[in-house]
């Protein structure tokens, strides 16, 4: 005879595979009495499932969605199914909040059955995924391993490899990742040079240390993100105003690419970087929109240089274009 609490997993598994089931269809399918059936129904609307029953003859109980989340039941193949959802949802963003779909991966992967992880394991391991050109890649299950050392709190050993190939190990303290949409990049404080941010793709190892850590008054990592990724190692800033609000300047100029801060409700000051004015005037001419360069004078003037050439090579006078 099955325990209480294995009864109600089993009532609450049938419950959940039709939309509606008589007493003496659960009863019998649980080797139960009625009496039996109703009682482990209270106990299930106890835990927060919401359990419609109908009277006569004809009726019977249907599960419906309740006002908060209780646990779920999951055989095999669904458990694998959410697991493997999960984990594409949070590489393309799908969900938007990727965090929250990491978040729920690391939380089922906790609890899956051996045999399940296993499998879930042989899936990572037989995908190949076609990423877009320049798009990085990430070694599997790097990103569920620094979404736990965000979790759990603990200062952590990263050995990381930069831009220029140079391999450095530090301790840092994990805090938040965040998806620009082509990268993932990893917030954490630097005890020694404050907070950072690294690509994922980047990253080689992190091992914790056991050292726990509480991380107080924090920036916004996405904020964070945009203002170091803007700025990147580029040696020439320029900035400039839009005649546009917040949200239509961040269209037209990607968080990723500028550092945003309004200039009233109608404008948006943005800082660029670039490799130098031409490029800088290159790049922003081809933003095909209004806007002002309020510095620097030599990005100024390389716009006007161009804006002039371009206006003489389509004038009927003007030459033709070299």
């Amino acid at each position: 005879m099955l325990s209480a609490s294995a009864r109600l997993l089993r009532l609450l598994s049938l419950l959940a595979a039709r939309p509606s089931w008589t007493c003496a269809e659960l009863a019998g399918r649980m080797a139960v009495t009625d009496r039996t059936v109703r009682r482990d129904i209270a106990r299930l609307r106890e835990l927060g499932y919401t359990v419609d029953s109908e009277a006569g003859p004809w009726g019977g109980y249907r599960l419906r969605p309740g006002a908060r989340v209780p646990p779920l039941i999951l055989d095999d193949e669904e458990a694998l199914a959410v697991a493997v959802g999960l984990r594409g949802a949070a590489l393309d963003g799908a969900l938007g909040g990727d965090q929250a779909a990491l978040s729920a991966l690391l939380k089922l992967r906790q609890v899956l059955p051996p045999r399940i992880a296993e499998r879930l394991g042989e899936w990572d391991d037989a995908l190949v995924r076609l990423p877009w050109p320049d798009e990085p890649r990430l070694r599997p299950g790097m990103l569920l391993e620094l979404a736990a050392a965000c979790r759990r709190a603990e200062r952590a050993r990263l050995s990381y490899r930069d831009g220029q190939d140079r391999h450095t190990v530090r301790d840092v303290d994990p805090y938040r990742l965040v998806h620009t949409g082509r990268r993932w990049y990893f917030v954490a404080r630097d005890p020694a040079r404050g907070w950072r941010t690294f690509r994922a793709d980047r990253v080689e190892r992190l091992r914790p240390t056991g050292h726990p850590v509480e991380i107080t008054d924090p920036p916004d990592p996405a904020e964070l993100v945009s203002r170091n990724t803007a700025a990147g190692p580029y040696p020439l800033s320029a900035t400039v105003r839009l005649p546009l609000p917040m949200a239509d300047a961040l269209r037209v100029v990607p968080a990723t690419v500028g550092t945003h801060r309004p200039d009233g409700p109608d404008a948006t000051i943005v800082d660029i970087g670039g490799p130098d004015p031409d490029g800088l005037a290159r790049y922003l001419l081809g933003l095909a929109t209004p806007l002002r360069v309020l510095a620097p004078d030599s990005v100024r003037q390389a716009l006007v240089r161009r804006t002039r050439a371009l206006l003489a090579a389509h004038t009927d006078d003007g030459p033709p274009p070299g």
